[in-house]
């Protein structure tokens, strides 16, 4: 199994220094071989890395950078022509791929050599050929018999330095219980960002102190002359902001996830086109910011490191079919509670279409429609958590956070 994991870099001034040459002579490197691309388009990413040795005679820079980096920034390349093929061979309108800036390309890659990590006097260490021993703040160990394979370093654009070593794993995820017996169908929302079949409703993450703060500091990079000192003071000012509110919300997406994917043996979702709904025009800043789609992906790849079963379901009618009986009644958004007229069944919406997502998740695996029906087993109130108490709880599992316990 591959992960990657990533820790902060605090390279002093000269490493730094070089760190930022590699970048941009990578950077380089990329739009020679575009260029090239642009002028034969019968090539491939082995074809054009054959060139580099003899590329090495007349350009001397390429010297000192290391041979795995060059080799995968051609490849870089090749994967992104590849992705933009994919996009138009399903029906998405493509330009061609354009020379990099400077402040478009952050990062460069390591493959299979060229590194290590060393531990010298209790201090941690990430050597790289052809820059030295950089200073790791090394948070997190990692998996026992981890096999470093790749080191990508990159620079945000607050400045800061990252290392993201990509792990291989021998060790086998868990095998996935035959007969799951904690199943639990969740709905993702705006207002409720989670409501699961267990009684629980997610508040959203509350942002918005963030985005004003973020708001303002924009507005004072507006009013500075573009490329002056107290422009790039500002501009990575605005950086800080951005980064904050992302880290804001991915520590809130992990720790969520990781519940549910250690909590339960069988998980079943909504198979959601983020994409899809992020391009119809009304809310969807807030659908941007729900980050469903980051959510699931998350979801997906603890439920396979954990063993339990990630069950994407089709999303269509969830929210108008009964739990109970299974007829659909049109309502609109504004409605939130769910009322049949057929059997009387009455719940929160998002609780019956979190009800009708598990249903079709144990019939997706083969068990079957679930014996008990919501009626029976649904609690009579939910337990509604909000986003700030999943930021709090500092241990891997939320038990206790985000499942308190019912008197009565």
């Amino acid at each position: 199994m591959n992960y990657n994991y990533r820790y902060r870099l605090n390279p002093p001034a000269d490493i730094e220094e070089r760190l930022a040459w590699t970048i941009d002579t990578c950077r380089q490197v990329y739009n020679h071989f575009l260029h090239r691309l642009n002028r034969n388009d019968d090539t491939s990413a082995y074809s054009e890395q054959k060139l580099l040795p003899s590329l090495k005679k007349w350009w001397n820079d390429l010297k000192d950078v290391h041979s795995k980096v060059l080799q995968k920034v051609v490849q870089r390349l090749y994967d992104n022509l590849s992705t933009l093929r994919g996009r138009k061979d399903n029906g998405y309108r493509v330009g061609t791929l354009k020379w990099k800036a400077p402040e478009e390309y952050r990062s460069f890659t390591y493959s299979q050599s060229g590194f290590k990590l060393k531990n010298t006097s209790g201090q941690t260490r990430l050597w790289l050929s052809k820059l030295g021993d950089i200073p790791i703040t090394f948070h997190r160990d990692l998996p026992d018999e981890a096999d470093i394979k790749t080191v990508s370093i990159k620079q945000e654009p607050t400045g800061k330095w990252y290392a993201i070593l990509g792990v291989e794993t021998p060790d086998e995820a868990p095998e996935k219980p035959a007969n799951p017996e904690k199943c639990v169908g969740i709905d993702v929302g705006i207002l409720k960002y989670a409501h699961d079949t267990d009684g629980t409703a997610v508040e959203s993450l509350d942002l918005s102190d963030e985005r004003d703060r973020l708001e303002r500091t924009q507005r004072t990079l507006s009013r500075k002359q573009h490329g002056s000192k107290n422009w790039e003071k500002q501009r990575r000012a605005v950086a800080e902001r951005h980064a904050d509110l992302k880290q804001k919300r991915r520590d809130f997406l992990h720790k969520l996830s990781n519940y549910y994917a250690k909590e339960y043996d069988l998980v079943a979702v909504e198979d959601l086109d983020a994409k899809g709904l992020m391009e119809l025009p009304d809310n969807s800043r807030n659908r941007a910011g729900a980050s469903w789609g980051t959510f699931l992906r998350m979801l997906e790849y603890k439920c396979e490191r954990e063993g339990t079963h990630y069950v994407p379901v089709n999303p269509r009618g969830t929210t108008k079919e009964c739990a109970s009986c299974g007829v659909s009644t049109d309502k609109p958004l504004w409605v939130r509670e769910h009322s049949c007229p057929a059997c009387g069944f009455e719940a929160d919406r998002d609780a019956n279409a979190a009800w009708n997502i598990l249903s079709r998740g144990i019939t997706k695996v083969g068990a079957g429609r679930s014996e008990s029906t919501p009626v029976e087993t649904a609690l009579p109130t939910d337990t509604v958590v909000s986003a700030k108490r999943v930021l709090e709880a500092g241990s891997p599992v939320l038990s206790e956070a985000i499942r308190p316990s019912r008197a009565g």
